[in-house]
């Protein structure tokens, strides 16, 4: 069965990112449609995935990682506004039985992802 799923973590602090708020937004219309939206749990993980069964389609997707605030609400000490606020990450979904894996790896100042598993 296809899902997607997420997971993120803070190299600045060599841990899962806790408590990050991410949106995932369907990218086929003439304007982005909201699917879902979450917080990431002590693991660094969404708790259930962000698209299976019949919500999981082929097509252009956008997770948007909230960054800025996750760091924030660490109490860093760090310029307004952040150097990296809202961190979008556009992908597509070629086939809806597959799983996608998208996983965030990110510091204050710089982020990688790639496609997980």
């Amino acid at each position: 069965m296809g899902r997607l799923t997420t997971h993120v973590l803070d190299l600045a602090r060599g841990s899962p990112a806790a408590g990050l708020a991410l949106r995932l937004f369907a990218l086929d219309g003439a304007e982005p449609a909201l699917l879902a939206q979450a917080r990431t749990n002590a693991d660094g993980r969404v708790d259930a995935p962000l698209l299976e069964g019949a919500t999981m389609r082929a097509g252009r997707f956008e997770l948007l990682f909230d960054a800025g605030g996750y760091f924030r609400s660490l109490g860093l000490d760090l310029a307004e506004p952040g150097f990296l606020e809202e961190i979008p990450i556009r992908f597509g979904i070629a086939s809806a039985d597959a799983h996608y894996h998208v996983p965030l790896l990110l510091s204050p100042f710089g982020y990688s992802t790639y496609r997980g598993s």
